[in-house]
């Protein structure tokens, strides 16, 4: 397996523990029937937590860019160097991004997630060159 496909597997891993770290405090602090009901009154979540929850949605919009770009430069055969090297710069930038959210450091979190448009880039790149 190449190194851009390992990248989206740990991409997708990453976005299944941000899931995860969401969802679980909210089930410990309102109980398995808030969990499992249709949980129309939601008490507002810690703040770490909405943060959670909006790191989710902002890798949910990027995830599927990523694999589409990983996956057309593995079929196309241009996955190389520069397209491994995109997807290390775009996993490393999303971690990266995914921690300065959860713990609410604006800038910092707007720089990781530039990084990580820049792997895509990078990807984008070897399948155009």
């Amino acid at each position: 397996m190449t190194t851009d496909l390992w990248m989206l597997l740990a991409a997708a891993g990453l976005h299944w523990f941000i899931i995860l770290a969401a969802a679980t405090p909210k089930i410990l602090g309102n109980g398995i029937g808030w969990a499992a009901g249709n949980r129309d009154d939601s008490p507002d979540p810690p703040a770490w937590v909405a943060r959670t929850d909006r790191l989710s949605a902002n890798m949910l919009e990027n995830l599927p860019i990523f694999a589409v770009l990983v996956l057309v430069a593995h079929v196309s055969g241009n996955a190389d160097w520069l397209s491994a090297l995109g997807a290390m710069v775009f996993l490393g930038g999303r971690v990266g991004h995914a921690i300065a959210y959860m713990a609410g450091i604006p800038f910092l979190r707007t720089g990781l997630w530039v990084v990580s448009i820049v792997g895509m880039g990078m990807i984008a790149a070897a399948i155009v060159v």
